[in-house]
């Protein structure tokens, strides 16, 4: 075994969820990341967790269900699903989610039955939603390898080579490697970053406005009281955690109604198990009101009419193209990634940490204060080497915040 796989493990339970003493852990997992969910377990008992529980998935089966099985019977939700996601979370859980994400695995299926099926799910679990975005409890996303991802990775190597430059990708992204010590790396890490949010922070800017070659031209208002974060969060109750590893970004809410212009993104986005790939997208007073895609435009629709709030902004999010997973210059085709990799926005749902007081708002209450409600939340990725973004100050002051694509404050 790699000793990095150790590594690994204990990074996602020690600084990823953080898990504490006499707390129960729920890894939702791909059935072939065994070998890596067995180390989980064993880190999260190390350190103190009361249980362990594993949710299996698996993509292939998904696609098998999707072929086979009637749409009528795919929307309904197990009434025991939902009441073990109701437990886990009255028991103050921390969620780890572990990817392994087969990209375009669902290409072939019907964008209508993906789009009702998806639809009725996020309605089954939408009362549980606030336990994750409004960071009552810890949770983290972090990824392992499979083939048939290498493979598009990597499009020159074939399988166990495939896998060992994607391992290899991985490691270096999350800062890993067979002498260091990670979690050492991540407190310094975190704390470049909360550097980085206090500057904005200080500035509170009133909007910023994005430009580059590639044809966006978008001014995106802020919240009154937005909050800049990135890198490590905190629960409600004072737990540190990392939500995502890697993570490179600062981000913060947009002012629902106030997204104005053209964006053009520049990575493929992966949604219902389908690459939108050269996509545009024209806002008019926060909402989605044009766009268009090469490839997969019927997924992209399905994502901006998944609800009434899918249509607008709930993340803003800055990364500097001279960054660590840039300029490894490669495409991994999961968000989780690229991401990290570009400025990006989020179709959906704003975090309510990213208010001053929204962690104890009610969703009509987010609504008034100007913050987006949507059962979905998905990054696009629009940053660029020659991206300029100009933020404006209450006191209209502009001040230029990236130059070619970089932080320049």
């Amino acid at each position: 075994m790699d000793s990095r796989l150790r590594k690994y493990a204990e990074l996602a339970v020690k600084q990823g969820v953080n898990i504490q003493k006499g707390q129960l852990l729920v890894i939702n997992a791909p059935v072939d990341t065994v070998e890596f969910v067995r180390l989980c377990v064993d880190e999260a008992y190390k350190a103190g967790a009361s249980k362990v529980e594993i949710n299996w998935n698996d993509d292939e089966i998904t696609k098998l269900n999707y072929e086979n099985v009637d749409t009528e019977i795919l929307k309904k939700v197990s009434q025991w699903r939902i009441e073990q996601r109701k437990e886990v979370i009255d028991e103050k859980c921390a969620f780890l989610s572990i990817s392994s994400t087969v990209p375009g695995n669902l290409k072939n299926i019907d964008p209508i039955k993906l789009q009702e099926v998806s639809l009725e799910q996020s309605k089954a679990f939408q009362p549980f939603r606030y336990y994750t975005m409004a960071n009552v409890g810890q949770w983290s996303i972090v990824a392992v390898p499979n083939v048939t991802w290498a493979e598009r990775v990597f499009p020159g190597l074939q399988g166990e080579e495939a896998m060992v430059a994607l391992w290899d990708a991985i490691y270096k992204s999350v800062r890993i490697d067979h002498l260091n010590d990670p979690v050492k790396e991540w407190d310094e890490h975190n704390e470049k970053l909360r550097i980085h949010n206090d500057l904005l922070n200080k500035y509170n800017f009133k909007s910023l406005h994005f430009k580059n070659g590639k044809g966006t031209d978008l001014v995106v208002n802020l919240v009154k009281n937005h909050i800049w974060a990135g890198g490590y969060d905190t629960t409600q109750n004072g737990v540190i955690f990392n939500p995502n590893m890697p993570t490179e970004e600062t981000f913060t809410t947009p002012l629902r109604t106030g997204v104005d212009g053209i964006v053009y993104g520049t990575k493929p986005l992966n949604y219902q198990g389908k690459l939108i790939e050269n996509f545009w997208i024209r806002f008019k007073e926060g909402k989605a009101v044009e766009f268009h895609a090469e490839k997969e435009q019927d997924a992209l629709a399905n994502l901006i009419n998944l609800d009434e709030g899918s249509c607008y902004l709930g993340e803003v999010a800055l990364i500097s193209h001279d960054s660590p997973i840039s300029n490894m210059n490669i495409l991994f085709y999961v968000t989780l990634f690229d991401e990290n990799a570009s400025c990006h926005l989020a179709l959906g749902a704003a975090y309510p940490s990213n208010m001053l007081g929204g962690e104890n708002m009610s969703e009509t209450e987010l609504l008034e204060h100007g913050c987006n409600v949507s059962m979905a939340h998905s990054d696009f990725m629009f940053g660029s080497h020659d991206m300029a973004i100009v933020g404006l100050t209450h006191n209209g002051e502009e001040v230029q915040i990236f130059k070619d694509g970089n932080f320049c404050i």
